[in-house]
């Protein structure tokens, strides 16, 4: 069985509490939930990792390389200033997209800019959980069934 990654960063563990007028309602768990559902028919394995610090996600990234056919990628605050990441998606052979639940340029200035977005297959902003699922979907257009 295939295995997409779906790879959250620093504060997203707590969906559904956080600033739900920002992020909504759904919680991480609403969000793997339709990813699997959106690509069960594919017969890919969604394989969630959420985690607070740069070193572990970059961990994750490299743990999937073998096995895994892409990835959806939300770094919050990471997109700013992950240059860890960054490289390590760089070297990531696969395609990923890159998700935000808001619409990052309706926000400060300083989430104007995104150091993964040049990498990504694609960028989702702003449509809250729905994004991920747009992400899942992507990915299913992008690589070839096996």
């Amino acid at each position: 069985m295939s295995e997409l990654l779906l790879l959250n960063g620093p504060n997203l563990g707590i969906l559904g509490r956080r600033e739900p007028e920002v992020y909504g309602t759904d919680t991480l768990a609403d969000v793997e939930a339709a990813v699997a559902a959106e690509v069960a028919g594919r017969g890919w394995k969604v394989v969630s990792v959420q985690r607070e610090s740069e070193g572990q996600l970059i961990e994750a990234v490299q743990d999937a390389w073998d096995g895994s056919v892409g990835a959806i990628v939300n770094p919050g605050a990471l997109m700013i200033a992950g240059w860890g990441l960054r490289d390590a998606l760089a070297a990531y052979p696969r395609p990923f997209v890159e998700v935000h639940l808001s619409n990052v340029w309706a926000r400060e200035s300083f989430r104007h800019e995104s150091v993964l977005a040049p990498l990504a297959s694609g960028v989702i902003v702003g449509l809250g959980a729905l994004g991920y699922r747009l992400a899942a979907q992507a990915l299913l257009a992008k690589v070839p069934a096996s």
